[in-house]
Protein backbone atom coordinates (compact mmCIF):
# COMPACT_ATOMS: atom_id res chain seq x y z
CA UNK A 1 0.00 0.00 0.00
CA UNK A 2 3.00 2.37 0.78
CA UNK A 3 4.50 1.79 -2.48
CA UNK A 4 1.73 2.49 -4.50
CA UNK A 5 1.41 5.83 -2.78
CA UNK A 6 4.99 6.49 -3.01
CA UNK A 7 4.31 5.50 -6.85
CA UNK A 8 1.77 7.93 -7.28
CA UNK A 9 2.98 10.38 -5.62
CA UNK A 10 5.72 10.33 -7.88
CA UNK A 11 4.20 10.28 -10.94
CA UNK A 12 2.25 13.21 -9.70
CA UNK A 13 5.37 15.64 -9.01
CA UNK A 14 6.93 14.22 -12.64
CA UNK A 15 3.55 15.15 -14.23
CA UNK A 16 3.42 18.43 -12.63
CA UNK A 17 6.66 19.37 -13.32
CA UNK A 18 6.05 20.17 -16.98
CA UNK A 19 2.94 21.80 -16.21
CA UNK A 20 4.73 25.13 -14.59
CA UNK A 21 7.60 27.33 -16.74
CA UNK A 22 8.50 29.77 -14.19
CA UNK A 23 11.39 30.51 -16.12
CA UNK A 24 10.63 34.07 -17.76
CA UNK A 25 10.44 34.07 -21.64
CA UNK A 26 13.33 34.66 -23.46
CA UNK A 27 13.55 38.38 -25.07
CA UNK A 28 13.10 38.02 -28.87
CA UNK A 29 10.51 34.60 -28.76
CA UNK A 30 7.82 36.67 -29.42
CA UNK A 31 9.29 37.78 -32.88
CA UNK A 32 10.38 34.88 -33.76
CA UNK A 33 7.34 33.22 -33.97
CA UNK A 34 5.81 35.91 -35.97
CA UNK A 35 8.79 35.40 -38.57
CA UNK A 36 8.54 31.70 -38.89
CA UNK A 37 4.16 32.23 -39.41
CA UNK A 38 5.38 35.07 -42.04
CA UNK A 39 7.59 32.40 -43.64
CA UNK A 40 4.94 29.40 -43.43
CA UNK A 41 4.18 28.35 -47.17
CA UNK A 42 0.38 28.30 -48.34
CA UNK A 43 -0.28 24.73 -48.21
CA UNK A 44 -0.87 23.46 -52.21
CA UNK A 45 -4.80 22.58 -52.53
CA UNK A 46 -4.15 22.36 -56.47
CA UNK A 47 -5.02 18.69 -56.66
CA UNK A 48 -7.66 18.73 -54.40
CA UNK A 49 -11.13 17.93 -55.97
CA UNK A 50 -13.44 20.64 -54.72
CA UNK A 51 -10.77 22.98 -56.60
CA UNK A 52 -10.36 21.23 -59.34
CA UNK A 53 -13.83 21.17 -59.39
CA UNK A 54 -14.27 25.11 -58.87
CA UNK A 55 -11.91 25.89 -61.13
CA UNK A 56 -13.31 23.58 -64.59
CA UNK A 57 -16.36 25.08 -63.59
CA UNK A 58 -14.67 28.54 -63.29
CA UNK A 59 -13.24 27.81 -66.90
CA UNK A 60 -16.08 26.62 -68.35
CA UNK A 61 -17.87 29.88 -67.28
CA UNK A 62 -15.47 32.67 -68.47
CA UNK A 63 -15.16 30.32 -72.13
CA UNK A 64 -18.72 30.89 -71.99
CA UNK A 65 -18.84 35.15 -70.97
CA UNK A 66 -21.54 33.59 -68.82
CA UNK A 67 -21.21 36.57 -66.09
CA UNK A 68 -23.89 35.16 -63.43
CA UNK A 69 -21.62 31.82 -63.24
CA UNK A 70 -19.06 34.24 -62.70
CA UNK A 71 -20.60 36.19 -60.45
CA UNK A 72 -21.54 33.34 -58.19
CA UNK A 73 -17.64 32.36 -58.28
CA UNK A 74 -16.81 35.82 -57.07
CA UNK A 75 -16.20 36.31 -53.72
CA UNK A 76 -17.69 39.71 -51.92
CA UNK A 77 -14.47 41.65 -51.97
CA UNK A 78 -13.80 40.81 -55.75
CA UNK A 79 -10.91 42.54 -56.85
CA UNK A 80 -10.57 43.56 -60.91
CA UNK A 81 -8.50 46.71 -60.73
CA UNK A 82 -6.07 48.61 -58.31
CA UNK A 83 -7.71 52.31 -58.51
CA UNK A 84 -10.71 53.20 -57.57
CA UNK A 85 -13.25 52.10 -60.25
CA UNK A 86 -16.21 54.61 -61.77
CA UNK A 87 -19.55 54.43 -60.22
CA UNK A 88 -21.42 51.27 -60.96
CA UNK A 89 -18.74 50.03 -62.85
CA UNK A 90 -18.62 46.03 -62.68
CA UNK A 91 -15.98 43.85 -63.37
CA UNK A 92 -17.50 42.80 -66.72
CA UNK A 93 -17.49 46.10 -68.27
CA UNK A 94 -14.19 46.54 -67.25
CA UNK A 95 -13.15 43.49 -68.67
CA UNK A 96 -15.15 44.65 -71.89
CA UNK A 97 -13.55 47.77 -72.33
CA UNK A 98 -9.86 46.51 -71.62
CA UNK A 99 -10.53 43.24 -73.97
CA UNK A 100 -9.66 41.17 -70.64
CA UNK A 101 -11.53 38.34 -71.62
CA UNK A 102 -9.16 36.65 -73.74
CA UNK A 103 -6.46 37.28 -70.98
CA UNK A 104 -8.74 35.68 -68.18
CA UNK A 105 -9.43 32.77 -70.23
CA UNK A 106 -5.40 32.09 -70.76
CA UNK A 107 -4.16 32.65 -67.14
CA UNK A 108 -6.96 30.41 -66.07
CA UNK A 109 -5.58 27.74 -68.62
CA UNK A 110 -2.44 27.55 -66.45
CA UNK A 111 -1.60 25.83 -63.96
CA UNK A 112 -2.28 26.97 -59.95
CA UNK A 113 0.17 27.53 -57.48
CA UNK A 114 -0.28 28.50 -53.58
CA UNK A 115 1.00 32.16 -52.34
CA UNK A 116 0.45 33.99 -49.74
CA UNK A 117 -2.95 32.53 -48.82
CA UNK A 118 -4.07 32.60 -52.41
CA UNK A 119 -4.01 29.91 -55.15
CA UNK A 120 -2.65 31.71 -57.79
CA UNK A 121 -1.73 31.41 -61.66
CA UNK A 122 0.09 31.82 -63.54
CA UNK A 123 3.02 30.13 -61.70
CA UNK A 124 5.53 33.19 -62.46
CA UNK A 125 3.23 35.58 -60.54
CA UNK A 126 4.35 33.69 -57.00
CA UNK A 127 8.01 33.20 -58.48
CA UNK A 128 8.66 37.04 -59.58
CA UNK A 129 8.07 39.60 -57.60
CA UNK A 130 8.48 41.89 -60.53
CA UNK A 131 5.76 40.00 -62.80
CA UNK A 132 3.39 42.68 -64.28
CA UNK A 133 0.82 40.38 -66.19
CA UNK A 134 -2.24 39.64 -65.19
CA UNK A 135 -3.01 37.25 -62.49
CA UNK A 136 -6.02 35.16 -60.30
CA UNK A 137 -6.01 34.69 -56.99
CA UNK A 138 -8.69 32.05 -55.79
CA UNK A 139 -9.13 31.38 -51.92
CA UNK A 140 -11.62 29.71 -49.98
CA UNK A 141 -14.37 31.54 -47.90
CA UNK A 142 -16.61 30.12 -45.72
CA UNK A 143 -15.68 26.39 -46.96
CA UNK A 144 -16.21 27.30 -50.52
CA UNK A 145 -14.19 28.65 -53.25
CA UNK A 146 -14.41 31.72 -54.72
CA UNK A 147 -12.47 34.12 -57.02
CA UNK A 148 -10.79 36.46 -54.90
CA UNK A 149 -8.66 38.48 -57.70
CA UNK A 150 -8.01 38.97 -61.24
CA UNK A 151 -5.76 42.03 -61.28
CA UNK A 152 -2.62 42.88 -63.64
CA UNK A 153 0.55 44.13 -62.66
CA UNK A 154 0.60 47.29 -65.13
CA UNK A 155 -1.80 49.18 -62.47
CA UNK A 156 -0.30 49.32 -59.84
CA UNK A 157 -0.13 52.53 -58.47
CA UNK A 158 3.11 53.29 -56.41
Amino acid sequence: MFFRLLLCAMFATLGLSGCFDNDKKKPGTEAKKKDEKKKETTQDLSMDPTFQAFVGRLRAAVGQKDRREIAEAMAPSFGYRWDQGPEGETPFDYWDKNSAWGDLASVLATKFVPHEGYMVAPPQFAADPAYHGYRVGIRQFNGSWKLAYFVTGQDIIP
